[in-house]
């Protein structure tokens, strides 16, 4: 089983390009779905953030109110730093539970969709390969816009606190352009898909995983040999 890492920018269209993935039966692990998870109440990133951030940014049912700590972190670059210090940690922590859950299944590859793939830079050296969901900056504003309800001064400022799309451009893989219609979206999605599914470097996981049981079987026979002499 080999990674693919999955990202785009803000509005530039990934949730799109997932649904298409998911119906086409690939595994999918999604960064965002197990943030919201891990700081729900009683979990140590939730009890971190409150510490940091205070009480104001909760709702009445005790839950974080996720657009207020969204106003917050975009418009202040170091509080943005500490609320990803904390959840980082816990974030990867069951990224990684899915992913062995995965490997066991027999998954050929795995896609890992990461909104700040590229601007944390440090889970891409797992990633056999990358892939960027592109659409050109002024469609990008502009759906922004439309979908929250921004002005555009929001809209750029929220937009600014990410890597530019043309940087992360030049760092993927792959790209999946999103800036037209959707019927071109899916025909890009499925000549990569089809591309991952021709690709024969999950074998080489396969034998390295393979490698590593028989070796441990052969110590513990040896261990086994010595204990019984």
């Amino acid at each position: 089983m080999f990674l693919v890492g999955l990202s785009g920018g803000i509005a530039s269209g990934k949730s799109t390009v997932v649904a298409v993935l998911r119906e086409l039966g690939c595994a999918v692990i999604d960064a965002d779905v197990i943030a919201r998870e891990v700081v729900q109440p009683h979990f140590k990133a939730y009890r971190q953030i409150v510490r940091y951030f205070g009480t104001e940014i909760l709702l009445e049912n005790g839950e974080i109110n996720r657009e207020a700590l969204a106003n917050i972190i975009f418009s202040h670059p170091e509080k943005r730093q500490l609320l990803n210090s904390i959840t980082h940690p816990e974030i990867q922590k069951e990224m990684l539970k899915q992913i062995l859950k995965h490997f066991v299944l027999g998954c050929r590859y795995v896609i890992l969709d990461i909104p700040l793939l590229f601007e944390t830079n440090r889970l891409t050296k797992f990633m056999k390969y990358t892939v960027l969901v592109y659409c050109d900056p002024p469609t990008q504003l502009s759906r922004l816009r439309k979908r929250n309800g921004l002005s555009q001064a929001e809209a750029e400022a929220r937009i600014a606190s990410q890597l530019p799309l043309d940087e992360k451009r030049k760092l993927a893989t792959h790209v999946i352009d999103n800036s037209g219609e959707w019927e071109s979206t899916r025909r890009q999605v499925l000549s990569l898909h089809a591309h991952l599914e021709a690709s024969l470097d999950f074998l080489w996981a396969r034998l390295a995983a393979g490698t590593v049981v028989v070796g441990l079987g052969g110590l513990v026979y040896l261990l086994l040999q010595h204990f019984i002499s």
